[in-house]
């Protein structure tokens, strides 16, 4: 997200699921994303990460600030939205679920906390309805189409991913000004959403 929103080039790795050695290898622990940097050192922690692209290439895009209200948003929604997408990823076409041992990895892990997938899809609307309210708060908060507080932010490296995940789940609904912010985010940072795909 934060290499499309400084238009910076960057080569992607995506690691299987099941793969401990390569990010051990790297950092010590098994973590993604990873910032392998020009001179081969690793860089683990998102928030690091992109902190370190914003100040280190051209000027500075994001303000290093989250308003209490998003805090807020985000540990309201934090125990809902597994269900619905966690629980989809690896029905869906991505690298990291290549193979059938990758994908037996996660779904071992993940079933622990969030339960049977199938019966989680299961409960889809069930759970769309309780998150409806929280993504109305949003947009609520919402302060610009390209920028949840009017300016670009932490804010938007941390709620975007949310809703760009949210898009693989099949009868989404976002608010009108919601769903305009989530389709220009993604054309800025150039990260691809999953609505052509979504189960």
């Amino acid at each position: 997200m934060i290499f499309g929103l400084k238009n910076l080039p960057v080569q992607l790795r995506v690691l299987a699921n099941d793969d401990d050695a390569t990010p051990i290898g790297l950092i010590g622990q098994k973590m993604v994303p990873i910032l392998v940097k020009d001179d081969g050192t690793a860089m683990p922690e998102s928030l690091d990460i992109v902190r370190y692209v914003d100040s280190q290439f051209a000027e500075p895009l994001l303000q290093d600030t989250i308003r209490p209200q998003i805090e807020a948003w985000l540990k309201a929604v934090g125990g809902l939205i597994g269900h619905l997408t966690t629980v989809r990823f690896t029905q869906m076409p991505l690298g990291e679920f290549s193979s059938q041992s990758a994908i037996d990895y996660f779904t071992t892990k993940k079933s622990a906390t969030l339960g049977d997938f199938a019966e989680n899809i299961a409960k889809t609307a069930e759970y769309l309805q309780k998150l409806a309210p929280h993504l109305a708060a949003l947009e609520d908060l919402l302060q610009s189409e390209s920028a949840l507080n009017g300016q670009l932010s932490l804010e938007d490296i941390v709620v975007f991913p949310i809703l760009r995940n949210l898009t693989c789940v099949k009868g989404i609904s976002f608010p009108p000004k919601l769903a305009t912010y989530v389709k220009k985010m993604a054309e800025l940072s150039r990260v691809n959403l999953y609505f052509d795909t979504a189960i």
